[in-house]
């Protein structure tokens, strides 16, 4: 991605043509066309089969590490090259006979884990048309009666004084990428170079000189939308005063009061709009012209979206336990998958808002909501629907499964009254309920089934229709003078008969 994003700053931004550029990197011309046209710069596969690279070298693979590991406290013009790796194996370790472009693959591979590659950097003093710098900021949002202590991401224009925002449960990668999708097809197209602090989500190292290093996903986000990103000075939020003072700007003037809706996703596309609406104001240091007035410049300027969106999410492997569970954020966030896919390797794919759990086929098998906050706590998220649909196929095992432990005490004391013969059917029909409306649901329908001590599945489902179904309830009956008076009934089924065929006579 390095090579590549060279090549399009090359073309695009200096101006070289392909031969020249061909010249200079040592690629044939036909490589460099190809990534000059190329729009689409997602990732191929981001759940790729898992390959070990090298395979040959695995015998040297420590000591090779060993040495680059050595290099990081080594002067710069005293590092190992891959041929000089090489020549050290042949001559140090016995029987080595791997070739040199198998050793140049692996060194350059681990040079890059070990923040031994070199970048340089530099920064603009001028604000153009079409330039933009980017902040977070940190307010408190009601989303469905539920408060959140959240942070939202801006984009400002310094030369416009314009701005947009998107709200989010939290600061990492995804929300920053979604942020900036959102706005760029918002306004139509994608600002010339972004200013960023040295965030720890994008910047993996700073390297003396003023050169950043980035993380994959942003670098490969960047090259997709063909921005530039300038970094600030460390501790220096200053050089960047354009976004500081627009973080404070929207909070004041569209987080004012803390928010209450039902939705996020809505409230950001809606957040959209009330910024375009904002625009229509006096630009404080051009009275004679409005922010809107100058933001039309600003989008001439805008490079052009790519036709292919840039997905997002984050894909990743991860390991279950014997419960099926699995954690992220340093082990703070455990989430549930399925008792079927216990002690397995399955794969997320991770947005701002949801963590998907697939398995190894890439099957859908839970969606959660994701995890924010509690770094002094460890938060879980539980997906009862997979576990009991599971249990429900195997009912005589439940009390030795691990999965009744996981119960609330309530859905134990129930399940523990039904007769054995029941559970499977009550369990088939609470994985119904859990489906239909929640496991919250369904729990409520379990605590009213031990009031009524309801313990078969007719009944059960009973409950749930009468808290849950949308019937509206009868009102209750009066006696009054039209109901006449009823005289003893017949005791035997003939005489009702009998009856029944005077009235019809009559």
């Amino acid at each position: 991605m390095d090579q590549i994003h060279r090549i399009r700053q090359l073309f695009y931004e200096q101006g070289h043509s392909i031969s020249e550029i061909a010249r200079q990197t040592g690629f044939n011309w036909k490589t460099v066309r190809k990534y000059v046209d190329k729009d689409d710069f997602n990732d191929p596969d981001p759940m790729p089969e898992q390959k070990n690279l090298c395979p040959k070298l695995d015998p040297y693979k420590p000591l090779i590490d060993e040495w680059l590991k050595e290099d990081k406290t080594a002067p710069r013009k005293q590092r190992h090259t891959s041929k000089r790796v090489h020549r050290r194996l042949k001559k140090e370790v016995k029987g080595f006979n791997c070739s040199y472009r198998l050793v140049a693959m692996y060194v350059a591979d681990k040079k890059k884990e070990l923040n031994l590659v070199r970048k340089k950097g530099f920064i603009p003093l001028n604000h153009n048309p079409g330039e933009s710098q980017a902040d977070f900021g940190a307010a408190d949002f009601v989303e469905n009666s539920i408060r959140f202590s959240g942070k939202y991401f801006v984009l400002d224009f310094p030369y416009s004084n314009n701005g947009y925002l998107q709200l989010h449960y939290g600061e990492n990668m995804e929300c920053l990428l979604e942020s900036m999708r959102a706005i760029f097809e918002h306004i139509g197209g994608v600002p010339t170079e972004i200013w960023f602090d040295n965030t720890k989500t994008i910047v993996t190292k700073i390297i003396l000189g003023g050169g950043r290093e980035v993380t994959e996903r942003f670098l490969r986000f960047q090259t997709h939308y063909g921005f530039e990103a300038v970094f600030m000075n460390p501790d220096s939020g200053n050089e960047k005063g354009g976004a500081e003072s627009k973080v404070k700007y929207t909070r004041k003037n569209m987080l004012v009061p803390v928010p209450h809706f039902l939705s996020l996703a809505e409230y950001n596309r809606q957040l959209l709009k009330e910024c375009d609406e904002d625009a229509d104001r006096e630009h404080y240091r051009f009275k004679d012209e409005t922010i809107e007035d100058r933001f039309v410049r600003d989008k001439k300027a805008l490079r052009k979206l790519p036709e292919v969106p840039f997905d997002t999410a984050l894909y990743t492997q991860v390991r279950t336990n014997k419960w099926g569970k699995f954690t992220l954020n340093k082990g703070k966030h455990t989430y549930s998958s399925s008792p079927g896919l216990a002690e397995q390797e399955i794969w997320l794919r991770i947005s701002a808002e949801f963590v998907e759990v697939m398995d190894l086929e890439h099957h859908t098998v839970v969606t959660h909501r994701r995890l924010y906050g509690g770094d002094d706590e460890y938060l879980e998220s539980m997906e009862w629907l997979p576990y009991l649909k599971y249990i429900a196929r195997k009912p005589r095992s439940l009390r030795n499964s691990g999965i009744y432990g996981m119960m609330p005490e309530n859905m134990q004391r129930y399940l523990d009254s039904c007769k054995n013969s029941d559970r499977g059917k009550i369990l088939k029909a609470l994985s119904e309920l859990t489906e239909r409306t929640g496991f919250d649901s369904a729990l409520q329908t379990v605590n009213q089934a031990i009031l009524y001590q309801a313990i078969d599945e007719d009944s059960l489902r009973n409950l749930y229709r009468r808290l849950y179904a949308d019937v509206p309830p009868l009102p209750p009956l009066t006696a009054d003078g039209r109901i006449p008076k009823v005289s003893q009934m017949p005791s035997r089924l003939t005489d009702y008969d009998a009856l029944l065929e005077r009235r019809c006579m009559a």
